[in-house]
């Protein structure tokens, strides 16, 4: 099975992976929608929000075939998925359903995410698949994680802002590199020892 990246409807990815669900058997089809908790400032108000680590996409895996594709474009609010070739109105698959096969040539069409990608994401986010606050501390101007996601992934971090509690890293992700905010909690390196 190969990780592929469906594009929804920005603020429907919710909506679309538990229409998925209910529509094929999850040893078929696994699918996932990223997300990280942040804090944010609204009228001096302070409070945790939950946002989408990539809006308007699902990320599914599964063994793509005709079935599968055609299946798929069944799901509201769903509009295509990612694909390698140049010209998005027309079908590059047709479907026949005397085909049985279990993966259809014409599939390598559509943009398969590499694995590595998938797994940082993977060990990054929890059960509720959501990536949750890293507690770091800045020592002789290095940043250190002393728990969470990004323990160990120090090297991902290029930019830290105490007062808004986020720290941007750098994912490799669909071949091009992609800055992402994630929440954390600011500790003071006497507390970590």
């Amino acid at each position: 099975m190969k990780w592929y990246a469906l594009h929804v409807e920005t603020g429907k990815e919710d909506f679309v992976r538990s229409e998925i669900r209910k529509q094929f058997d999850p040893s078929t089809i696994l699918s996932i929608v990223p997300k990280r908790k942040l804090i944010e400032r609204k009228q001096g108000v302070i409070y945790e929000k939950c946002r989408t680590l990539f809006p308007g996409y699902v990320f599914i895996k599964a063994r793509m075939n005709v079935k599968t594709y055609h299946d798929l474009k069944k799901i509201p609010r769903y509009y295509k998925l990612l694909n390698n070739f140049r010209y998005d109105d027309c079908d590059p698959i047709r479907y026949d359903d005397t085909t049985h096969e279990t993966e259809d040539p014409q599939t390598e069409l559509f943009s398969q995410i590499d694995e590595k990608e998938m797994a940082l994401i993977i060990q990054l986010i929890d059960h509720d698949e959501i990536i949750s606050y890293s507690s770091i501390y800045v020592e002789n101007a290095k940043v250190k994680v002393y728990k969470g996601p990004l323990k160990g992934k120090e090297a991902m971090i290029k930019k830290i802002d105490k007062r808004k509690k986020r720290a941007r890293i750098v994912l490799d992700f669909l071949g091009k590199q992609t800055g992402i905010d994630v929440g954390i909690e600011v500790l003071s390196p006497y507390v970590c020892d």
